[in-house]
């Protein structure tokens, strides 16, 4: 089967040894947040609790396990929300074991989480990521088809996770329209389709390096802070981060177009 092959919550992706279905029993909760442990390195009061997870899955949520044997290598947590008038399911979020990245898998869970909602009837799926995150803007914008037009200055706070850095936790929100084109074509072709960027907003490779040492986190900081600046401007004028380029370096670039770009194609 293809990645997003399978409906319904009781079906399951088997195109490897890993297979995807949902959680029901506690001792498959129990390990979600072992994992979240593993993936983020929390300390315990910042954790997504055991009971978030247990009340998503009675709720209307998804408590999405993907497992190699017995053993859960992935996970996905959404719980239902309601804005607007219309219900979506914000994903809250998605990790991947250590030994099992660069393979797939996230987009396979992300995929399972969207055939389980448009089983549902939902319509879109909403999460925040980080905006200096390179790889994972690529994969959310690139790889998913989503899109975001909304920017939240330091939504957590700072939070213990070295993979932040010590930095406010900026977040953009990423919309992800199940039954748009857009989305259909990445997950059919791996990749969005082509459009005319109106402006850009880049973030250099080292920004890693720079939010990993003390001496070197105010450069990131000051990357951050500009490029907060930048983003809310452009959303204010109606624009929409649509694509992401990264180039030969490691450099990531937000492409921002139209909101109207995004239904074209």
């Amino acid at each position: 089967m293809a990645a997003g092959e399978a409906a319904g919550t009781k079906g399951s992706l088997s195109t490897s040894p890993v297979v995807i279905r949902m959680c029901h029993e506690l001792d498959e909760m129990h390990a979600c947040v072992t994992l979240q442990r593993d993936v983020w390195n929390f300390a315990d009061a910042e954790l997504v609790p055991l009971r978030l997870f247990v009340v998503a899955e009675k709720i209307g949520g998804q408590v999405v396990g993907a497992f190699s044997g017995s053993d859960l290598v992935g996970f996905g947590l959404a719980i239902p929300g309601f804005r607007n008038r219309h219900a979506y399911l914000h994903s809250q979020m998605v990790g991947v074991r250590k030994d099992h990245r660069d393979g797939g898998l996230g987009r396979r869970i992300k995929f399972f989480q969207r055939e389980d909602a448009l089983a549902r009837g939902f319509e879109l799926i909403e999460w925040t990521f980080d905006p200096l995150e390179i790889k994972n803007s690529y994969f959310n914008l690139e790889k998913l088809g989503a899109i975001t037009r909304r920017y939240h200055l330091n939504q957590y706070g700072v939070t213990s996770s070295p993979l932040h850095g010590g930095l406010p936790s900026d977040r953009l929100v990423a919309e992800w329209w199940l039954k748009s084109k857009r989305v259909i074509v990445a997950e059919r072709e791996g990749a969005r389709q082509s459009f005319s960027p109106e402006r850009r907003i880049s973030v250099p490779a080292h920004i890693y390096d720079w939010k990993a040492a003390s001496d070197t986190r105010q450069q990131a900081l000051e990357v951050q802070v500009q490029n907060s600046e930048v983003f809310l401007k452009a959303f204010q004028e109606g624009l929409t981060a649509l694509g992401y380029e990264r180039d030969g370096q490691g450099n990531g670039t937000f492409l921002l177009g139209h909101w109207e770009e995004a239904w074209k194609y």
